[in-house]
């Protein structure tokens, strides 16, 4: 039976479905699979995720196609990131066929409450792994608890694919070189919870954060990396404090089949007058135009979208990475995994 929801209503938030599908690490090795239909974990309150922010998390989704089939995107590289997280902060890695397993699963039964195709609604799948070993010294845990949860969710920002405003926040930082930057924790998310306040509470979608070294160079747009057309180029920050995003990454390659070329470099806030679109680009929010960023604290802002309107290679690269998720386009990289 489907659900009673107003799938082209709904916000970026949590919905509760039927099960989650949970995996213990424990004495060396990975059990087994579980299904739970309950919302809550029960872990030891000396577990390392609690005390000492062992946790990673992931976010991927699953589309209902046009034809009706069910949609994975890359969830290659999200195992792959999480991998990469695991080995950053010391936590047993999730090997790639236990997170498909896992990610299909919870898919499979949650299949009613994937959108039906044209809602502008998708699936938000969240794996979830975290240090649940009791440790009271500091040090990585013994155990770990992998879970994945899914909901449906409607755009990220309210907006949907029209133009943002946005504030340059320089009083808090997301998070600082060579530390969690480019490994997707919880803690970098609460670092950024301050300038999400102050960017909200000025009337702004998200704040953007630039290096914490020199406050010259952008970093990111809240939780999501910023990008930027000028001259047929696809420009995006290049930062040992940056997340890799998936969604950038396979827009840099669309971008490159579309005849842009790419630069991946440090960007100084003094460029910002000089380009022709902005964006935010991620898994929750595809893309995200923006139309206005304030420089608080120097009072300057920079406006793009003139006529109200996305930019016209934002508007291609959107329609054409969301074709590809939705099936309405032929996806040349092999990046969809189909659910049977």
């Amino acid at each position: 039976m489907k659900p009673n929801l107003n799938w082209s209503e709904l916000k970026f938030g949590y919905v509760p479905t039927d099960y989650n599908v949970r995996c213990y690490y424990r004495d060396g090795k990975w059990g087994e699979l579980e299904i739970s239909s309950s919302e809550y974990l029960s872990i030891h309150m000396a577990a390392t995720a609690l005390h000492y922010g062992q946790e990673a998390f992931e976010g991927l989704k699953a589309y209902r196609g046009k034809d009706g089939k069910i949609r994975l995107f890359r969830w290659q590289e999200n195992a792959k990131r999480m991998q990469n997280t695991a080995q950053g902060i010391r936590m047993a890695e999730v090997p790639d066929e236990l997170f498909r397993d896992a990610v299909i699963k919870a898919v499979k039964l949650n299949e009613r409450f994937i959108p039906p195709y044209g809602t502008g609604a998708s699936l938000y799948i969240r794996p979830l792994l975290i240090g649940s070993g009791a440790e009271v010294g500091i040090g990585p845990a013994k155990e770990f608890l992998f879970v994945v949860f899914v909901t449906p969710v409607g755009p990220y920002f309210k907006e949907g694919f029209n133009p943002v405003k946005i504030a340059i926040i320089r009083d808090s930082d997301r998070a600082a070189p060579l530390g969690t930057g480019t490994f997707k924790v919880g803690g970098n998310y609460a670092a950024s919870l301050r300038g999400f306040k102050k960017a909200k509470d000025a009337g702004y979608s998200s704040p953007m954060y630039l290096d914490c070294c020199e406050k010259k160079y952008i970093d990111e747009i809240g939780a999501a990396n910023f990008f930027a057309i000028k001259n047929n180029t696809y420009i995006t920050p290049k930062s040992t404090s940056i997340l890799p995003s998936i969604t950038n990454m396979s827009l840099i390659q669309l971008a490159e089949d579309l005849g842009l070329k790419v630069e991946r470099r440090p960007i100084h806030i003094d460029e910002l007058p000089s380009f022709e679109e902005v964006g935010a680009c991620g898994t929750a929010a595809v893309i995200t135009p923006i139309g206005e960023i304030n420089d608080i604290d120097k009072g300057v802002v920079y406006t793009y979208c003139k006529d109200g309107l996305p930019g016209p290679i934002s508007t291609k690269l959107y329609n054409t990475l969301l074709g590809i998720q939705c099936g309405e386009i032929p996806d040349p990289h092999n990046w969809i995994t189909f659910i049977e």
